[in-house]
């Protein structure tokens, strides 16, 4: 689970840049979102739900083209910010903050993910089959919940050490543009699947 949620996708590309960008408090509040969106699709996952997306492709389909153009946006408003001039108003050297409260940004870059109830779906399925206490599912569902939250939090923490967060203030256009420019490259690779 923990090697699937730090593994190269939107959620991290978002968290990662939030963090960085716009500090410790708004990483964790957007991992907070995040883990909610696992909450989500983590209950929908203990109860089967994964399986609803594999009957009726039409849902899942729908899912991927609305993830898509959500990362779209992201990567769009990244690029821009990345090669857009300062106003003599703004201060220098601050990262341009994507707009919007960063737990929803987070939520939603989570919920538009189809393939995060999959991959719980198929993470989740071996261990509700067979003999299981009762509250079984629901101790699998407080696993993926605390898990994500506190594994992404410490993880929007760990950047704020000063020669990270210097290091991504030197070289912040260049960086956000690359966040950016793969925040697209997923859009791209989720329609193009």
């Amino acid at each position: 689970m923990a090697l699937g949620q730090f593994s190269p996708g939107p959620d991290m590309l978002l968290l990662t840049r939030t963090a960085l960008a716009e500090g410790g408090r708004s990483g964790v509040v957007t991992a907070l979102g995040i883990a909610t969106g696992l909450c989500l699709y983590g209950g929908l996952a203990v109860g089967g739900a994964a399986l609803l997306l594999e009957s009726f492709p039409v849902v899942r389909q729908g899912m991927i083209w609305a993830a898509a153009g959500y990362l779209l946006w992201l990567g769009y408003k990244l690029l821009r910010a990345s090669f857009a001039t300062f106003s003599s108003d703004e201060k220098k050297g601050e990262a341009p903050a994507l707009k919007g409260n960063p737990y929803v940004r987070g939520l939603m870059c989570n919920l538009l993910n189809p393939k995060v109830m999959v991959f719980l779906g198929a993470v989740v399925a071996p261990f509700l089959k067979g003999e299981h206490p009762h509250g079984w599912p629901f101790a699998l569902w407080a696993v993926i919940a605390i898990q994500g939250g506190l594994l992404w939090s410490l993880w929007a923490l760990l950047l704020q050490w000063p020669p990270l967060r210097d290091g991504y203030r030197k070289a912040q256009p260049v960086i956000d543009g690359l966040f950016g420019l793969g925040l697209v490259v997923l859009a791209v690779r989720l329609v193009m699947k």
